[in-house]
């Protein structure tokens, strides 16, 4: 996967980014739901304020990805990563040293863009435009990678808070984040960028100025935002439902890491679902089975959380990789880092407000009701994306990445056309 031909591939770019979206998304995101029991015990500030600071990166993160997605069509991932790693290790350190609630909220706020400069979507846009045709195969590995910063950081974060204050815990995985992440994406991204006009990059028919205002795209935009919603709140609320069942903080930690066992496998999986089904199908179904498994952790009993949990990891894991191919999936690859943008901030809006519209509605109503109503929001979206189907290219015929509902045209049980994912 290192790539030949006309367009060079770092060979160094796809492992660092899978070590820096371990890394990365284990500090930045989960250490959060595993330390916020003991920031709000030691410091007396109120659960609904530090998950709103949380919230509030998560906002910052959606509203900036845009004009970096502008940045990443243009110049490529390097700069925006590793000045992004740089910002993150520097939120971090603001966090823990934070003396008040206020200070605490500003070191969230830098962090919300950094995640927008090292998580997914920039990763994304470099895989996207550096590997072409192979660029499921390229996604899936560094989602597998991803998919496992739960399981590697909510386990860690809780053995760390165990032997050091929340604030000395932040303090250890700053530094890890600083080590691992600055130099990987400053030495690994180094390989030119190529052309989207390059012509063994262009799609069946590259999207036109007026996709992002298509009822299809709307649609999916909408679907896509219910589901984040949905999905961030059953991450954020697990740990405090399994505690309000009878579990330790430690165990509920432990839990929270299963989930990401249960994404890895989900990834694992996605490129042979990918190939036996369209776009539209298989976004309906990841998406109604979020919904299930969602209902699943509200009615079944304590004992069995932890197989549902994995379960629950599983579609998101799929979920992960659904949304990465979305916009190359129905529009091409053309302009993939403004339409991927545009398509998900609304759900990257909807995930930042996830956490503290969770908690206040878990307040109102207990976790096992909350995830019902988090189950129907699935089920809601699930029934718009029936309608985020692209109009036919031009001639009549379905292209390969816009069949909506079978197998992708060219791809054989065994076999496959040159350089299609397999």
């Amino acid at each position: 996967m290192t790539g030949t031909g006309v367009r060079s591939r770092p060979r160094a770019a796809l492992p660092a980014l899978c070590a820096t979206q371990i890394t990365g998304w284990g500090v930045v995101y989960y250490a959060f739901p595993v330390l916020a029991p003991r920031i709000t015990a030691d410091t007396g500030w109120s659960p609904a304020a530090t998950t709103a600071a949380f919230s509030a990166a998560l906002l910052v993160s959606a509203l900036a990805g845009i004009p970096l997605g502008r940045v990443l069509d243009r110049r490529g991932p390097r700069a925006v990563m590793t000045g992004g790693s740089v910002l993150a290790a520097v939120a971090i350190v603001t966090i823990a040293c934070a003396p008040d609630l206020a200070v605490f909220t500003a070191g969230w706020l830098l962090a919300g863009v950094a995640m927008a400069a090292t998580f997914y979507r920039p990763a994304f846009a470099a895989l996207t435009r550096w590997w072409g045709d192979d660029r499921v195969r390229a996604l899936t590995v560094v989602t597998l990678a991803g998919g496992l910063a739960s399981t590697v950081f909510a386990p860690l974060t809780a053995v760390l808070a165990e032997h050091l204050t929340w604030r000395a815990t932040y303090l250890v995985l700053a530094g890890v984040l600083a080590v691992v992440t600055v130099p990987a994406h400053a030495l690994a991204l180094r390989a030119p960028w190529p052309p989207a006009a390059a012509p063994h990059l262009a799609p069946d028919a590259a999207p036109g100025p007026a996709v992002e205002r298509s009822r299809p795209f709307l649609l999916l935009a909408a679907a896509l935002t219910l589901s984040g919603f949905a999905m961030y709140a059953v991450v954020m609320g697990l740990v405090p439902l399994l505690i309000a069942r009878g579990a330790t903080p430690t165990e509920a930690a432990w839990v929270l890491g299963l989930g990401g066992v249960g994404q890895t496998l989900g990834r694992l999986l996605y490129a042979t679902l990918a190939d036996r089904t369209g776009p539209t199908a298989r976004t309906v179904a990841l998406i109604a089975a979020g919904g299930v498994t969602t209902a699943a952790l509200a009615l079944i009993p304590g004992p069995l959380l932890a197989l549902v949990a994995v379960i629950a990891g599983t579609v998101r894991g799929n979920l992960t990789l659904l949304q990465a191919t979305a916009v190359t999936d129905r529009w091409g690859v053309a302009q993939y880092g403004r339409l991927s943008g545009l398509l998900t901030a609304p759900a990257s809006l909807a995930a930042a407000l996830a956490p503290f519209a969770g908690a206040a509605l878990a307040g109102a109503l207990g976790h096992p009701r909350l995830f019902l109503v988090l189950a129907a929001l699935s089920l809601a979206a699930a029934a718009l994306s029936l309608g985020a189907t692209p109009p036919l290219a031009a001639g009549g015929a379905p292209t390969r990445s816009r069949r909506p509902w079978g197998r992708e045209a060219g791809a054989g049980k065994r076999g496959r056309k040159t350089g299609q994912p397999r």
